[in-house]
């Protein structure tokens, strides 16, 4: 893989830093202690428009021209990316359309129609409404917005690595949930560039693990839909997608979690430090738990992508999720 991710990750810091949050890198004492090691929390979940997904919205966004944004952008999400574009458009007046699934959560279109969006519904899953959505961006000439298929948009949620090394001192581990594998490839691949030796691993859902099992089969597959959790990570890759090869290059290994595993995360995050978790969010704690010996004496980073999880999911996992030991 020839991409520059280090290199768009530096450009892309340029472009966004006036418009970002730097957001906290938080120890965590109790899971310092499970896992007899050193914890910290990148909490993406204080960014704008709730989710890490702003930093590659706005990466993207900002590089195009003025004609283009006066055409008015495409895009396709089940959630996180569109609410980060919404709130980009906001922000700068722009225009534009956002396709979703038509099983996107409620919690998540209200906020999109809180900023004012203009929404149409596609699909049942993540990868129909891309294809979809790109198929009318290129119809009508319009500039589509990847969740994750574009390298200025990889460039834009690498920044993340520039604020860890910052930040912290000495990092083994990072662990970070893959959907369509963007997060990933900014983080690992900015972080490789400076320091090879850190760990990156990918956080899935056993009902989705849509990017280990195509790495696995060594070219991008679909994979069984299951109802999950992580409803922010499923869906599968859109074909010829540059994150396959990125993560086939950076990621060394992945953990794949269960839906109780995630519950459990989502409770216990709550529980110790007051924070509000979504599924996918809650994957590298699950992940971490799952495997916390193999971190024993490291220096580990969970990367906490986003918030806006369901009221009646939240409820119910709170009366009925199952308290796992460790």
């Amino acid at each position: 893989m020839t991409l520059d991710v280090a290199g768009e990750t530096h450009r892309a810091e340029k472009r966004i830093r006036p418009h970002i949050r730097e957001t906290p890198l938080e120890p965590s004492p109790y899971l310092d202690r499970i896992g007899r090691c050193r914890v910290q929390l990148k909490l993406e979940t204080f960014q704008h428009s709730g989710s890490f997904k702003a930093r590659g919205a706005l990466s993207k966004y900002l590089s195009l021209k003025d004609s283009e944004r006066q055409k008015g952008i495409i895009t396709a999400s089940s959630g996180n990316h569109a609410s980060a574009v919404a709130y980009v458009l906001h922000r700068f007046a722009g225009k534009g359309t956002i396709y979703l699934p038509h099983t996107t959560p409620k919690a998540k279109v209200d906020l999109l129609r809180m900023y004012g969006a203009e929404l149409e519904f596609h699909g049942e899953f993540s990868v129909e409404t891309e294809v979809h959505a790109h198929k009318v961006a290129q119809k009508q000439g319009r500039v589509y917005i990847s969740p994750y298929n574009d390298l200025k948009v990889i460039g834009g949620q690498g920044t993340i690595g520039i604020e860890l090394l910052q930040r912290a001192k000495t990092i083994d581990s990072v662990l970070v949930p893959i959907g369509g594998g963007g997060l990933i490839a900014g983080i690992g691949g900015y972080l490789k560039s400076v320091k090879s030796g850190i760990e990156i691993i990918g956080c899935e859902t056993e009902n989705s693990p849509a990017m280990s099992e195509s790495v696995k089969a060594g070219r991008i597959i679909e994979v069984p839909y299951i109802p999950t959790l992580a409803d922010g990570t499923v869906g599968g890759l859109e074909q010829g997608s540059i994150t396959f090869e990125l993560c086939r290059d950076i990621v060394d290994d992945y953990i794949n979690v269960s839906e109780d595993e995630m519950a459990h995360a989502i409770r216990l995050i709550l529980e110790k430090h007051s924070l509000l978790l979504e599924g996918s969010a809650a994957m590298p704690v699950a992940a971490f738990l799952k495997q916390k010996d193999r971190f024993e004496g490291k220096n580990v980073v969970l990367i906490l992508t986003s918030s806006k999880i369901d009221l009646d999911t939240l409820i119910d996992i709170l009366c009925s999720s199952k308290k796992l030991e460790y």
